[in-house]
């Protein structure tokens, strides 16, 4: 009997895009091969860059114990900057990855291994993208623009890390939650060591989802020599999330003590809601982890944009106290 089931490659939608996303429903159709370059099927994505861009943000704001119409610009900017550069840093990604996507099951039904879209389209759509958020850089500022040009490099580095370290999700951290140091800079005209605590939270964090989303292609990395910290920590995963948990409540509970010290106490008792909030809703996520189940690992993963945004959220009453 022949199988007349269609295959996300005949139809153009990614394995592994969200179920009845917009850009397979309802985009025009000549749009779709780009809105999937940029992961806009894929939404969570732009959440986990944009967290730690809004927690800068805030972090700053509590520490000037206001909020003005400039740090709510700067919010929106760095939501549209955010969703312009994962979609030009996915796209990177893609042209990168051309060669290892297509012989990976979740990802070869991407737009360059699929045929949707060629790999000078894709470097075209790149530079677009990346133009537009540049655009939108320029209002924030001289400290937060040089930092922004500043993080091309470990955006342009982190594709290739998984061919030359065990540890590609330190580079992502480093690409990801750069935001926290720029829209830090951005509200206050400044950097100090607060952000920098707040930055490093992240990276743990980020170490922390990515091994988890990692665990969905262990098989097949190890078929084509792809390196992540999934398969490095193996069966030890449980124990090394709980390690990058620690770290990511320690080092985000530092940051905010150490921007709010002069503060009321009541600010900084709830702004270190923040870490904990953020610890007890990855502790959740631990005792539901299945490292051998993809379904559960990418539900999880999914997870950390309401881990973020609990941060988030406590950080910004945090302003007003």
């Amino acid at each position: 009997m022949t199988d007349h089931r269609v295959t996300p490659e005949q139809t153009g939608q990614v394995a592994d895009a969200v179920k009845g996303n917009w850009v397979d429903h309802k985009a025009p159709a000549w749009t779709r091969p780009y809105l999937r370059l940029s992961r806009a099927d894929r939404p969570v994505g732009t959440w986990l860059l944009l967290i730690p861009c809004w927690w800068g943000a805030l972090l700053a704001s509590a520490e000037a114990g206001s909020l003005n119409l400039r740090t709510v610009w700067i919010m929106i900017g760095c939501a549209l900057g955010a969703w312009l550069m994962r979609g030009a840093g996915c796209t990177w990604n893609d042209i990168t990855d051309r060669d290892f996507d297509d012989k990976v099951e979740r990802t070869k039904s991407r737009p360059i291994p699929s045929g949707q879209v060629t790999v000078k389209q894709a470097a075209t759509w790149m530079i677009v993208q990346s133009l537009i958020a540049c655009a939108i850089l320029l209002t924030f500022g001289k400290l937060a623009i040089l930092l922004g040009v500043a993080s091309l490099i470990p955006v342009a580095i982190y594709p290739f890390a998984k061919r030359f370290t065990w540890w590609p999700q330190v580079f992502l951290g480093i690409a990801f939650n750069w935001g926290a140091l720029l829209a830090y800079a951005a509200v206050a005209g400044k950097l100090s060591t607060a952000p920098v605590f707040l930055y490093l939270a992240g990276i743990a964090w980020t170490i922390f989802y990515d091994t988890i989303y990692a665990h969905q292609d262990k098989e097949d990395d190890a078929l084509i020599g792809v390196k992540s910290t999934a398969r490095r920590f193996g069966e030890e995963t449980p124990r090394w999330l709980k390690r990058f948990l620690v770290i990511t409540v320690v080092l985000m509970a530092a940051g905010i003590i150490e921007a709010l010290s002069e503060r009321s106490v009541l600010a900084l008792v709830v702004a270190l809601g923040a870490p904990w909030a953020m610890g007890l809703h990855m502790t959740w996520q631990m005792s539901r982890l299945d490292t051998d189940n993809p379904d559960v690992c990418l539900k999880l993963f999914r997870a950390n944009r309401d881990t973020g945004l609990l941060a988030a959220l406590f950080l910004a009453i945090a302003i007003f106290l």
